[in-house]
């Protein structure tokens, strides 16, 4: 469970502690009025019991200082922020109101098969290590591909061939790339810390990587823009950390050192969009935030050297959200947000309804309304992008937590939109490639790799571990650090009429 819900809890046992007798709707019903003001409340229902009594409450009464005994026997510690009695109140409300089970999203299992749209390539490679692989991406300005390897931290470069012409160390596993300025975020570990051991590394074909930006919480994305418009580049880094990290903007000066600046200091910066919002000629971004505090924040551009701060969105501390983007998918002239939920690596490691891809509509002025969700277990990341050459705008998606259990075919998605006769509602067609087998997928990026016009796709796997499901094991290859999904669009559509993607609830 995310950090700030330890707020959470402690709200909930003053309510238990100073409202004795009260019944269970009042008690619920200004839990949420004072919960609110941290985080969106978790509903005993977006957990199962099971999960709820022996997996998140028992981690939460550590993190309160609660000494927790085989059989969930909870001790009072002079320390602890609650005492026994308060903290049982609060496990018997959510084992009281907790579902035995959540209801889960089966996969279709009459997905259109589109491997008329994508060509599989893999690359030249003998390999006896399984595939660790935390970044793809496409570099066509240099006709290559980049890929990341965690375990082993280094760095590939893969040609037009799909060969690997040269391997170089990191100084920890690599999950971003900035094309144009070449830079490579470094995570510092693969473990949650809040060690400033993270790094951005600048790489080039002929020689070794050049430490660029260092002592970095768990960075995971770095992008570039003229924040103060002195004409030099400025680096925005988004540091996940664990209980601590932010946002933090590195303003370049002219003797090419940096001055830092907090933005905004929560952990779960995932990932930022630069555009100018407000059409000031000085440039914004857009983040989102995954962990605890869920959701997505727009920051304007003072003028000064700041930043004002709004909330756009905001989800559960549950949803583990896991991508964003800006794509006008409806084409109306303003971007919409895609948006994915399906981290799963925490305290609930279940499978999860509302786990999956959703398209929040901007309706003006920077409001946005849900209009589509698709479930998909796990859902990890969602790219848009008019991969069938038809002039709309469809959507590739992977899973890096899917239901390996109930089959594979769910690990990758494209939803083919299709517009309605009367207006500008859209629908979506799901539909699949049979590349289950192929690895695990982890990352992805998009770009016309081959020079033809239309963007392909590129696929990165990390074969082994993280299994939520105990009783699964691999039957995809392991080896295969990454495969390229090469479109062969012939600017018509790939599939036929069917049944539109479920509206919003």
């Amino acid at each position: 469970m995310k950090t700030s819900f330890w707020v959470v809890i402690f709200l909930v046992v003053s309510l238990y502690s100073c409202t004795p007798g009260s019944d269970r709707q009042v008690a619920d019903t200004s839990a949420k009025k004072y919960c609110t003001t941290c985080h969106s409340f978790p509903e005993p229902d977006m957990l199962d019991k099971q999960t709820w009594e022996n997996h998140v409450l028992p981690a939460m009464a550590e993190k309160l200082g609660i000494e927790v005994l085989q059989g969930n026997i909870y001790l009072h510690h002079k320390t602890s922020v609650v005492g026994v009695k308060e903290w049982n109140a609060i496990v018997q409300y959510y084992k009281t109101l907790a579902p035995d089970s959540l209801p889960l999203s089966r996969p279709d299992t009459h997905l259109r098969d589109i491997s008329a749209l994508f060509t599989i390539r893999k690359p030249h490679l003998q390999s006896e290590t399984a595939s660790n692989t935390t970044l793809v991406a496409f570099d066509p300005a240099h006709h290559r591909i980049l890929s990341g390897n965690a375990f082993n931290p280094s760095l590939s470069f893969w040609d037009r061939s799909m060969r690997k012409v040269r391997q170089v160390d990191v100084p920890s596993p690599a999950v971003a790339y900035l094309p144009g300025k070449q830079l490579v975020t470094c995570l510092g570990g693969m473990q949650a810390s809040d060690k400033t051991i993270g790094q951005i590394v600048k790489v080039q074909m002929r020689s070794e990587p050049a430490l660029f930006l260092d002592s970095l919480i768990r960075p995971v994305q770095t992008i570039s823009a003229d924040f103060n418009r002195d004409g030099l580049p400025d680096y925005l880094v988004s540091a996940f950390g664990h209980n601590r990290g932010g946002l933090y903007v590195f303003t370049q000066n002219v003797d090419l050192t940096f001055e830092q600046r907090s933005v905004q200091e929560i952990p779960g910066a995932t990932q930022s969009v630069v555009r100018d919002f407000n059409r000031d000629g000085w440039p914004d971004f857009m983040t989102l935030f995954a962990h605890g505090d869920e959701g997505i924040w727009l920051f304007m551009n003072d003028r000064k050297g700041g930043f004002r701060s709004t909330r756009i969105l905001r989800f559960p501390p549950v949803y583990g959200s896991s991508s964003f983007q800006l794509a006008d998918l409806n084409g109306d002239g303003l971007e919409d947000i895609l948006y994915t939920a399906g981290d799963n690596s925490d305290y609930s490691r279940i499978l999860k309804p509302y786990h999956g891809i959703y398209i929040y509509t901007n309706t003006g002025d920077l409001t946005f309304r849900q209009t589509h969700f698709f479930p998909m277990h796990g859902c990890t990341r969602a790219l848009a992008g008019d991969f069938d050459q038809d002039g709309d705008l469809d959507v590739a998606a992977i899973a890096f937590f899917a239901d390996f259990r109930h089959g594979r075919q769910q690990t990758f998605l494209y939803l083919e939109q299709q517009k309605a006769a009367q207006g500008n509602h859209t629908d979506f067609i799901p539909a699949t490639l049979p590349i289950g087998h192929e690895g695990r997928w982890i990352c992805m990026d998009a770009g016309d790799w081959d020079g033809d016009g239309d963007e392909d796709l590129v696929l990165g796997s990390f074969s082994r571990g993280f299994l939520n499901q105990d009783d699964t094991r691999p039957d995809w290859n392991v080896y295969t650090p990454f495969i390229v999904l090469e479109n062969t669009s012939a600017g018509k559509s790939t599939s036929r009429p069917a049944s539109s993607l479920p509206a919003a609830r």
